[in-house]
């Protein structure tokens, strides 16, 4: 009981602490230049005048920006853009693929090759692993990519096995990194499924 009792009176003075510091804190709050002045709302409007549309520029700007974390794309962040993809486009989308981890991830990368372009796909030797082979992928003759064996943790990987005419509503898309994760691995994404972006940093 008297343990009680000692813990309700040093709340009671810890809070009649801060009470006597109160005044001093709203006075600081208003503008005062130091807790023995008094208060100046102006600068506090003035200061208000300032913040305010920053804050709502933060607001309504943010939300709309992606941060890129993978290193296979030149981009730190990108945006929405409304319009039709083209090749060389940023496209963001939605990954679901046991190297990405159990829970699908939002990932930007290039629009390299589009409906009604020829993907080209041939195989050599792994020089990285025995008894493996690696894909080299060519848009219309252009060199994309060539996938690897295996991820950088190990992980086997296989590649996309597929040449021909890209069909409507397919696109491959990659970038130019070498360990970059892409359609090498995953294959052609339906278009639909893609949102074209714009770098802005």
């Amino acid at each position: 009981m008297l343990r009680l009792f000692w813990l309700i009176a040093r709340w009671i003075a810890n809070l009649w602490s801060r009470l006597r510091r109160l005044p001093r804190k709203a006075a600081m709050a208003l503008g005062a230049p130091g807790p023995d002045q008094p208060s100046r709302p102006d600068r506090l409007w003035r200061a208000m005048l300032v913040v305010s549309p920053l804050a709502l520029f933060a607001a309504l700007v943010m939300p709309q920006v992606t941060l890129v974390m993978s290193p296979s794309i030149e981009a730190y962040a990108v945006r929405k853009s409304p319009g039709p993809i083209a090749r060389g486009d940023y496209v963001m989308f939605t990954l679901h693929h046991p190297i990405a981890g159990p829970k699908p991830v939002s990932v930007t990368k290039h629009a390299l090759c589009l409906p009604g372009d020829r993907l080209t796909m041939f195989e050599t030797p792994s020089p990285l692993a025995e008894n493996s082979w690696d894909g080299h992928y060519y848009c219309n003759g252009q060199l994309l990519g060539i996938s690897l064996p295996q991820a950088h943790n190990g992980l086997k990987l296989t590649h996309l096995k597929w040449s021909g005419v890209i069909p409507a509503g397919m696109a491959y898309v990659g970038s130019t990194h070498p360990r970059g994760f892409d359609s090498r691995y995953f294959g052609l994404l339906p278009i639909v499924d893609l949102i074209r972006m714009e770098r802005i940093l």
